[in-house]
């Protein structure tokens, strides 16, 4: 039980480390560094997303034959969905936008800002909240020093996103304190999400595929809709690409040698 606290915990801990560096950066973030953090985060996400979930939800499936992908298809189409939804439902504003997405709101533009990050936090919150899942039944065929991996992963790319957070908190005219906290609490809704997941699963062992790919699906959702467009558009898009690279790699390797 207390590895799956930290388990839980560890991505979160990258949240607030991220979000710590508005105490040592006077100015907002260079944008070349910015796009090669955002193409850093959509390379583990990606990498994450197909060796940490969906090909674990095949192989659990691998006794329905040629329907073994079924679950994977059908999980993978519902996260993308459910995240499609959210976003649509929900008022946020994207750091460096000016224009709120979702329905029209009175909320401050620090209020939108957190919730366009807490709607990024939620997927990744679930993928390791479903992995410690899997680790726990022991008869997935994910181990713990997966399901590590995938909290690893999570909070290493965490690290660069709380940092990306909490710059643009302190650019509304927040102060230091303030952005750090608004910053790290963003990604509190990781460790609960992921408790969700594990009490869910719990309770119905044979969703566990579903559940696998619907968080990888959500997770593509955002890197697709949101981290990409970022890092590609405007000066410096290759290094978005290159940070794409090296984030891939990074989480692939993890989760074979540490899987």
């Amino acid at each position: 039980m207390n590895g799956t606290v930290v388990g839980l915990l560890i991505p979160f801990l990258g949240t607030v480390i991220g979000s710590a560096f508005v105490f040592f950066m006077k100015r907002g973030m260079n944008p070349l560094v910015q796009k090669t953090l955002l193409g850093f985060a959509s390379g583990v996400m990606v990498a994450a997303s197909v060796w940490s979930l969906l090909i674990p939800g095949m192989e659990m499936s691998s006794g329905m034959g040629h329907w073994s992908v079924m679950p994977a298809a059908i999980g993978f189409l519902s996260g993308v969905a459910f995240l499609l939804l959210i976003d649509y439902i929900t008022p946020h504003l994207h750091p460096g936008n000016s224009h709120p997405e979702g329905p029209r709101s009175r909320l401050s533009r620090t209020a939108m800002l957190s919730l366009a990050v807490t709607i990024h936090n939620l997927p990744e919150g679930m993928a390791v909240g479903v992995a410690l899942a899997g680790a726990m039944q022991g008869d997935t065929g994910i181990s713990a020093a997966g399901a590590l991996a995938m909290s690893l992963g999570i909070a290493i790319q965490n690290i660069p996103e709380g940092a990306i957070i909490s710059m643009p908190m302190r650019a509304e005219g927040n102060s230091r304190l303030r952005s750090f906290a608004i910053g790290s609490l963003s990604g509190i809704v990781e460790p609960i999400g992921g408790a969700l997941i594990i009490v869910l699963t719990s309770f119905m062992t044979p969703i566990i595929p579903y559940m696998l790919s619907f968080a990888a699906g959500a997770m593509m959702y955002v890197v697709v809709e949101e981290l990409i467009p970022e890092a590609s558009e405007g000066s410096h898009s290759n290094m978005g690409t290159v940070g794409f690279a090296i984030g891939f790699v990074l989480m692939m390797i993890l989760d074979v040698v540490l899987g």
